[in-house]
């Protein structure tokens, strides 16, 4: 779909989007990560000046809902250390395979996570990326390359995969340059993309690739995970990840501040999940019985995997429903077969890639077209 106008409206901490509800805040976590502390800093500024809780985004960052004070929000943040730079604050947006580095995968893409951040602030051009821009790290399992991300690379065992909108464009280059391919492939998106916002949107995108030879077949795509890890997970060094889904994304700061007790390292996945990492087993163990009875959903079978859904009414003013209620209704009593997202209008917010989708109409849900 082209764009029909040049303004990004996409929120951050400093330029936040006045909902129905109140001001909207959108914090970015390259790679979904977060210490501790800092999750436990936003609990409380949620309480404090939102409306008490945290929303998890289908790229793996975090919002702040009912904003009463944005700059106190925008002050939080900086003391807690996610406003690394107040000119790039809005195109950090990078995905990168959650368990990375603990359990499987073909390379620990954890600290391309960094190298890319740091890249990406350092360069002033890049300032001027769309907030829509995305960068996605794939360590080779499979699971972020699904999410055709505007510029991103996917980890072989004979080389790291440079992909366009989740395409393989058969560019192959070694591992010490794929954080240099991404970094180049985004300078040339802002100086060609006109009014698109994506990468998908362009009508040619063969400039973001001059000067790399194709040394692959190119067009190979990848299915879309739509599921998040959860439960106990043993990793490769023998300590043990949690993960646990969050109904419909939504994180009450009170359990927030739970998980933050754990004093541990925290994943937000793009699947609007979270991953508590490095546990040993009498603390994970402990953990379980404490955060499964608050809410946290730990069981694959659970049909809140395979439901999200838009923030709805009252939150959204173009919502035509509570959607929200409606996905609460449909996971305790219906059987869920596939993934289903549930939205208020026709612009379907937060839709994944895979899966059915229900909009709202004045006479209840109706599946959309994809």
């Amino acid at each position: 779909m082209k764009r029909l106008r040049d303004d990004d409206a996409c929120p951050g901490a400093l330029q936040v989007h006045q909902a129905a509800d109140g001001a909207l805040a959108r914090l970015r976590l390259p790679g979904g990560m977060i210490a501790a502390r800092q999750l436990e800093a936003l609990a409380h500024t949620a309480v404090e000046f939102g409306n008490g809780t945290l929303e998890l985004t289908a790229r793996g960052n975090l919002q702040l809902r009912g904003i009463r004070d944005t700059t106190a929000v925008a002050d939080a943040s900086v003391a807690a250390g996610l406003l690394p730079s107040p000119t790039h604050e809005r195109v950090r947006n990078i995905v990168a395979s959650p368990l990375s580095g603990r359990v499987g995968g073909v390379a620990d893409v954890r600290p391309w996570v960094t190298e890319l951040d740091l890249a990406i602030q350092a360069d002033a051009e890049l300032a001027h990326l769309p907030g829509r821009f995305l960068f996605g790290l794939d360590d080779g399992r499979g699971d972020i390359s699904g999410l055709a991300a505007d510029a991103g690379v996917h980890v072989h065992a004979d080389g790291v995969a440079v992909l366009l909108a989740g395409r393989d464009t058969g560019v192959r280059v070694a591992p010490g340059d794929a954080v240099p391919a991404l970094i180049t492939i985004a300078r040339r998106f802002v100086q060609i993309r006109g009014t698109a916002w994506r990468v998908a949107e362009l009508d040619d995108p063969s400039p973001l690739l001059a000067g790399f030879s194709a040394t692959a077949v190119a067009g190979a795509q990848y299915p879309p995970v739509l599921r998040p890890p959860v439960g106990w997970i043993v990793q490769d060094d023998g300590l043990v990840t949690l993960g646990a889904a969050i109904p419909l994304g939504v994180l009450q700061s009170r359990l927030a501040e739970f998980v933050a007790a754990i004093d541990a390292p925290v994943i937000i996945t793009p699947w609007r999940s979270l991953l508590v990492c490095d546990l040993d087993e009498g603390v994970a163990d402990t953990a379980l019985r404490v955060l499964a009875p608050m809410g946290l959903v730990f069981d694959e079978n659970s049909p809140w995997l395979d439901i999200s859904a838009c923030v709805g009414s009252p939150g959204c003013e173009k919502s035509r429903a509570d959607v929200r209620a409606e996905a609460t209704r449909v996971a305790l009593e219906e059987d869920v077969h596939g993934h289903v997202h549930y939205v208020g209008c026709e612009r379907a917010c937060g839709s994944p890639p895979a899966g059915q989708v229900f909009v709202a109409t004045t006479e209840g849900f109706r599946p959309a077209s994809r």
